[in-house]
Parts: structure tokens; sequence; C-alpha cells
């Protein structure tokens, strides 16, 4: 999969309209009586990130017919759902920064972080109700639930140091593909809700999320502070094992095994020691294998756009595909 270096702003160029209307649900949904409420929102609306998954439900309900107002309604409870899981990670993580900003919590507590993110929660199951949908509350109703569950697994692994790519693979589709696939299937069940439609944004949606969060797995050990927002090796130093980490414990001799788990074990990972587990992962082709991986789940998530002919909108969703794989945060 190569393509030409694209932006966010070429690839929403077609639904540049659309996305004045989800903004306008979004900031209405998060409007409150409460000051603080209504200060905190400011600033995450300030810091806000790309939009990934509104976008991927506007480009969807285009991609199968007209937005309806359910679809921008609908994008705007996905960017909630999100957001509500990022300030709860955050205080989980003990987080300093969220896209190159004070996270929430270190600008207002871990329980103000808490009680926000119940609150922005809430509203998305306001917004879910206010679809009066069956099909759209089953399947958010199960992503907030996968949600949940995969970030507790990851943790569950974290403790006992017992992952597997098996399990890997199932706890990303949990946390992180299972939202940008319903995302992009509400995109479906808000216009043509036909069982081909539906099945096909799912796939794409899921096999995209699934190459997002191996993308975020590499940022984590490759990227830079300055450029990706967060602290680097940040997952690393948490003790949570990503794909490359994984690959590199079944592939290396056992004696390079126990050195790393060894320095993974550091309690203060110093640079020294995060340089010495990058190049470890990289000599046991830890990088190079989680880079074909994120080949391979970008390639079945095109390949589940091919029954629709070629249009800006389609094109739009497969560049999303190439802007994943290159991105830098």
């Amino acid at each position: 999969m190569h393509k030409d270096l694209i932006t966010l702003k070429q690839i929403t160029a077609p639904i540049i309209d659309d996305i004045k209307l989800f903004q306008v649900e979004f900031e209405n949904a998060l409007k409150s009586e409460v000051r603080l409420i209504n200060s905190i929102s400011k600033y995450m609306i300030r810091n806000r990130g790309k939009n990934i998954r509104p976008i991927l439900t506007v480009l969807s309900a285009r991609l199968c017919g007209k937005p309806t107002l359910n679809s921008y309604k609908a994008a705007a409870m996905m960017e909630l759902l999100h957001i509500a899981t990022l300030i709860h990670d955050d205080v989980v993580d003990e987080a300093n920064l969220r896209r190159g900003k004070p996270s929430i919590n270190r600008v207002w507590k871990n329980k103000v972080s808490v009680l926000m993110g119940d609150f922005i929660l809430s509203k998305a199951l306001i917004n879910m109700i206010g679809l009066k949908d069956f099909d759209a509350l089953v399947i958010i109703s199960e992503t907030a639930e996968k949600l949940s569950a995969g970030e507790i697994l990851q943790i569950e692994k974290s403790i006992t140091r017992k992952m597997t790519k098996a399990v890997y693979f199932d706890m990303i589709n949990q946390k992180t593909a299972s939202l940008i696939a319903t995302s992009c299937e509400l995109g479906a069940i808000t216009t043509s809700k036909t069982t081909q439609d539906r099945l096909a944004t799912h796939q794409f949606g899921e096999n995209l999320g699934m190459a997002f969060q191996i993308k975020d797995d590499l940022l984590d050990l490759l990227g830079t502070e300055y450029d990706t927002g967060k602290d680097s090796g940040g997952d690393v130093k948490k003790n949570m094992i990503t794909l490359p980490l994984i690959y590199s414990y079944e592939n290396m001799p056992w004696n390079e095994n126990r050195r790393l788990r060894t320095l993974l074990r550091t309690k203060k990972k110093s640079a020294k020691v995060m340089k010495e587990i990058k190049g470890m992962i990289n000599t046991s082709g830890g990088f190079d294998y989680a880079k074909q991986k994120l080949d391979d789940f970008s390639n079945r998530a095109l390949e589940a756009l091919s029954p629709y002919p070629d249009s800006p909108i389609k094109n739009s969703l497969s560049d999303l595909v190439a802007f994943n794989a290159a991105r830098v945060k």
C-alpha cells in the first residue's frame, strides 16, 4: 500500500459542510449549566485531536447514501465516547500530556477528571437514546462493553506478562478497533441500513482500527515526544506489552530474552535503558514485523471498499488508511 502523503484537510474536503453540522451537534452535547464543566469542555475543544471517528462516520454515511440528522448525532456520540475513554485512560496511566498539552487530570486533578469522563459518557448515552434506532443502540452498547474489557485485559496481561500475539490482536480489536468499526457502521445504519453496507463499513473500520493501534505501538517506541505529544516510550515505561515487544520475546535467543525482560522490569527506565530496549527490539525484527502487520490490516481495509465505485468519498476513505500509516502522532 503506497500513496503520496495527503493531509487530513484534503481528505475531509468532500465533507466540509458535514463536518460543520457534526461540530454543532458535538458542542451542543457538551453544554452544561455547571461552569466548571463548560471550562473543561472549552479546554478539550481547543486541544482536540483529528476527529478521525466522526470523520469516518460521515464518510461512511456518504459512501452508503445521504447523511441524516442521526448521522451527525452518531458522529458526535462516537467522539464523546472516545474522549470519555481518553480522560479515564489518562487518570489510570497518570499521564501528564495529551496531544502535547497538559492532560485534564494534570490541570484539574484526578477526582474532577473522572467525574468529567463520567459526565461525557452520560452525554454519549443521552445522544444514543436520541437516535431512536434499535440497531444503532445494540452496536453502541456492545462497543462500550468491548472498550472497557479491552483496557482491563491489557492491564491484566501487563501484570502477568503473558501476552501472546493472539491475545494482543483480540485486545486491540476490543479496545481500539471496535470503536472505529462502529463509527463506520453507524454511517451505514443512519443512511442505507442494508446488510451489505453495514458489513463493508464495519470490516473497513475494524481493519483500519487494528492498523491504527499498531501504528500507535510503533510511535510509542519510535516517535519523539515533540511529534506525538506524549511521553516517549510511555507504554513500555508503564509495562504495557505492545506488538514489537511480543514478537521480540517470541523470536530472540533465550539469553537476549532474559536481558530484555530484566530491562523491562527496571522501575525507572532511563534514556540509556530505553535505547537498549529499542535496539534489541530492532535487532530481533520486532519493528519490521509490526510494520508488516500494519500493512496487512491496511490492505484489508482497502479491500473492504472494493464493492463501491470510485468517487471522492471512497478516495477519502482510502486516503485515511494511507494517512494513518504515514502519521507521526
